[in-house]
């Protein structure tokens, strides 16, 4: 069977996207690990499937895979590029999109600019929904970082689970190792995407995430967004950032009890076919 795909990046963050409106295809980790696959497949970050929706009022419905396999439940980086998808596929005429995921809905327009606008939704602070173990709800949290010492780290979901830390020099901080500890940190049962924020100023800040699943990214659009969210909260960031990733420049917009809003550029790389199953290797 072939099978037609997109290749897509939102700053540099990587994506596979497959529309399985009009092709019939059957998602399962085999099919997702042997397409993610660099060396013998496509390669991506994450797997984006674009379906018909399932509830009312709602235009398509969203599915998000890690390279690895395991189905997550939002992408922010990934939203955008479903958009523009969407978009130059002729999915749509519109040009604000209602899409469902597996535990949230987001709405995706195109801006006058040719961006990207994400509605993300509020941000989640209640810890048995972000998940989070922990006896009370705080602003923020002080775990022990085993060889790291005590540190301090903001829990909030947006659709998927983060933890974010402030760092003096994000550059220099030991993101890999710190991260890969934190992503397994039994109080995050569904483990946890592991943001290292700096400062620079009230609407500036400079940001690395090292991804549940992935592993350290060069930009990640949930990650920015609960970033700014815990900027805010530690009284450091105003309500409108402009957050400096390796792969670029996202601008998030928050005030308390609002949706958080991403904008940011989404673009195709490719276009394929790949036959599934794979006969030979």
């Amino acid at each position: 069977m072939q099978i037609q795909f997109t290749k897509m990046h939102g700053l540099g963050n990587d994506f596979v996207v497959i529309d399985a409106i009009s092709q019939d295809i059957e998602i399962n980790t085999q099919f997702v690990k042997a397409l993610g696959d660099r060396h013998f497949g496509v390669g991506f970050d994450q797997l984006l499937i674009v379906q018909a929706p399932t509830q009312k009022n709602m235009d398509f419905k969203y599915r998000i895979f890690n390279a690895s396999g395991e189905e997550v439940e939002q992408c922010g980086n990934g939203a955008r590029c479903f958009a523009r998808f969407v978009i130059e596929k002729k999915l749509t005429n519109k040009k604000i999109i209602n899409v469902e995921t597996c535990n949230a809905n987001i709405t995706l327009e195109l801006t006058d600019d040719n961006l990207v606008k994400v509605d993300m939704g509020p941000p989640v602070f209640e810890p048995k929904d972000i998940p989070f173990n922990t006896a009370m709800l705080q602003d923020s949290y002080t775990i022990d970082a085993g060889e790291f010492g005590q540190i301090e780290i903001n829990a909030i979901s947006m659709g998927n689970p983060h933890c974010v830390l402030l760092v003096d020099d994000v550059d220099n901080t030991p993101v890999e190792k710190l991260g890969a500890l934190l992503e397994c940190y039994p109080d995050f049962p569904k483990k946890v995407n592991v943001g290292f924020l700096q400062i620079i100023d009230s609407t500036h800040a400079k940001l690395r995430v090292y991804e549940r699943g992935v592993g350290e990214t060069i930009a990640c659009g949930t990650g920015a967004c609960a970033a700014m969210v815990a900027g805010v909260l530690r009284g450091k960031l105003d309500k409108n950032v402009t957050l400096l990733l390796s792969g670029g420049e996202l601008n998030i917009s928050w005030s308390k009890n609002e949706s958080v809003i991403m904008i940011g550029d989404a673009v195709t790389v490719f276009e394929g076919k790949m036959t599934w199953p794979v006969t030979s290797r």
